[in-house]
């Protein structure tokens, strides 16, 4: 504690110096980084310039340049300053800073929008160079334009788009072709944000660039290619699953970042919690049987899947995996990736792997009735089925694998555990604080759970008895002003109970049934899951109505 008071003592006494030779000099005293510094104005001074004298603008309009600076009685900065002041016409005013902001500004120049511009001033000398050359011999080709200038500044653009993705914490980087430029999205947290614009002549270098990056055809533009690539990124390998879509206006890029570095949570971690907890520890003791895990793309099924594999993996096990594509590779799995192309398909490959004598199996996807049928085989034969299947809710899995062709028998008698779940953003912890809800959205949100056990609420640690608490994130720094950081699933966990099965032979998996024989048991919606952790402040009711069906929030 006296380290860290002695620590901001220091930076105070920094602080007060710094201001005090600001007053002096008659200049201001900039304390703080600037949130963003548009291109334009910091494009008055280059990367070099500025570094050499220690200066840098950071905010510019018609009559004055403002400079950061470190020395404001540095001759060969002030010349330089005097230089743009007379060539613009425009004023310099000049703001005093410390190494630690100037270091902080200079980040800056490294950012997309500016790796952009210089793309693009490469781009445009290289057409001005080559007018009366080679382009115009071969009818101004684009392709011998983006042969030239990928290995420049555009690959320059594409390492710094990669490098801010990984280092925002996206899951996707998405790179679109528009009417009349590129735009650049990254998915963080499950939700798109606008990064930036590439202009429309670069967007294809930078898509032929990662093409090639991914050993995929840059030719070939007219049907949609599937590769991956990987790059070390601070000393940690970071894979990249490419898929390019060929759309209206040219062709869509889409990169999936799969972080080697981060691996796999446990499922608790994951907000796997209370009676769905033990539900699925109860499962995974068995030694045949199927798990189901449902959802729509992006749910995280995968993720939890392996979550659950991770708990059963131990030098007793011999667990074989069926995936497309392999996202984490874990140590003590024997993970297999598809390959329609060539025959290899999840089909072929579980009559396979049947003779690999697997204790568990995790098969990606049930697609199609083969599949299916396979896998309630390997279920009923002594191996611990994993698999996951797009339905919307848990007990929709049931009827959606009749509807494959599964005899109602043979699904009563393998299937042990169906699971739906959804991902929602986390409130972050750094600027959570209390809020205030209506009387009227309180009373709706209880009414949501009225019917939950007091058992299960004790699991969740909450007490209704006592005054309801909600929390919403502020905004700040490390959540960019968000207030939400990181992801949180939410689940409908389903123990398929001696009466579940008896609905499924004797009324062929009546969903309506099934659903009032869970909801007697006291078994959890997904929805009410999210709701005890909306009690529990761990996210809020925005992102609970954004995954599941509204109707608090009007």
């Amino acid at each position: 504690m006296d380290k860290a008071n002695s620590k901001q003592n220091s930076i105070d006494d920094s602080k007060n110096e710094i201001s005090t030779r600001a007053k002096e000099l008659g200049i201001d005293f900039l304390e703080k980084s600037p949130k963003e510094i548009s291109g334009e104005s910091i494009g008055i001074i280059s990367e070099e310039v500025a570094k050499r004298n220690k200066m840098i603008t950071f905010d510019s309009d018609k009559e004055k340049i403002k400079v950061a600076i470190i020395d404001p009685q540095d001759i060969e900065a002030l010349n330089t300053l005097r230089f743009i002041s007379e060539k613009d016409e425009r004023e310099i005013v000049l703001y005093l800073v410390s190494e630690e902001v100037f270091g902080e500004m200079l980040n800056f120049y490294s950012r997309p929008s500016e790796i952009v511009n210089k793309a693009v001033k490469s781009f445009t000398q290289d057409i001005k160079t080559n007018v009366t050359g080679a382009v115009l011999e071969n009818g101004n080709d684009m392709n011998s334009r983006e042969e030239r200038i990928k290995d420049a500044p555009v690959s320059k653009l594409v390492q710094v788009i990669v490098s801010h993705a990984i280092d925002g914490h996206a899951s996707d980087i998405h790179i679109e072709p528009m009417e009349g430029d590129f735009r650049v999205r990254f998915r963080v947290d499950g939700v798109l944000h606008m990064s930036l614009t590439i202009p429309k002549e670069i967007g294809p270098v930078v898509v032929s660039r990662i093409k090639i990056l991914s050993n995929l055809k840059i030719d070939e533009k007219r049907k949609p290619q599937d590769g991956r690539f990987r790059i070390m990124h601070n000393g940690n390998p970071i894979d990249f699953r490419v898929s390019t879509l060929p759309v209206i206006n040219g062709e869509k890029l889409v990169m999936r970042i799969l972080d080697k570095d981060k691996g796999v949570g446990d499922v608790e971690s994951m907000g796997l919690m209370g009676s769905a907890f033990s539900y699925v520890k109860e499962a995974l003791q068995e030694t045949y049987g199927m798990i189901l895990m449902t959802g729509p793309t992006g749910s995280g099924k995968s993720t939890t899947l392996y979550g659950l594999l991770k708990i059963l993996n131990n030098d007793e096990r011999n667990i074989i995996t069926l995936e497309d594509p392999i996202e984490y590779n874990i140590e003590g799995l024997n993970q297999s990736q598809i390959k329609p192309e060539i025959g290899y398909t999840f089909a072929s490959g579980l009559r396979t792997i049947l003779r690999q004598d697997p204790n568990v199996i995790m098969v990606g996807e049930i697609r199609d009735s083969e599949t299916a049928e396979l896998a309630v085989h390997a279920a009923l034969t002594g191996h611990l089925m994993f698999s996951t299947l797009h339905t919307n809710t848990a007990i929709g899995s049931i009827p959606r694998l009749m509807d494959m062709g599964i005899e109602p028998f043979l699904l009563s008698s393998s299937l042990r555990l169906v699971m739906a779940q959804r991902l929602v953003r986390r409130i972050c912890e750094k600027c959570k604080q209390e809020v205030k809800i209506s009387s009227v959205v309180q009373e709706k949100i209880l009414d949501e759970i009225r019917n939950v056990p007091s058992d299960e609420l004790k699991k969740y640690d909450i007490d209704l008895s006592k005054d309801i608490i909600f929390f919403k994130g502020k905004g700040c720094d490390a959540c960019n002003g968000k207030g939400l950081s990181g992801r949180l699933a939410i689940f409908e966990v389903v123990k398929v109970t001696d009466k579940m099965k008896n609905i499924i032979i004797e009324n062929k998996g009546n969903e309506s049934l099934i659903t009032e024989e869970r909801n007697r048991l006291g078994m959890l919606t997904i929805r009410q899951d999210g709701i005890l952790k909306l009690l529990r402040g761990m996210t809020t009711m925005e992102e609970i109505e954004r995954v599941t069906d509204s109707g608090i929030i009007e």
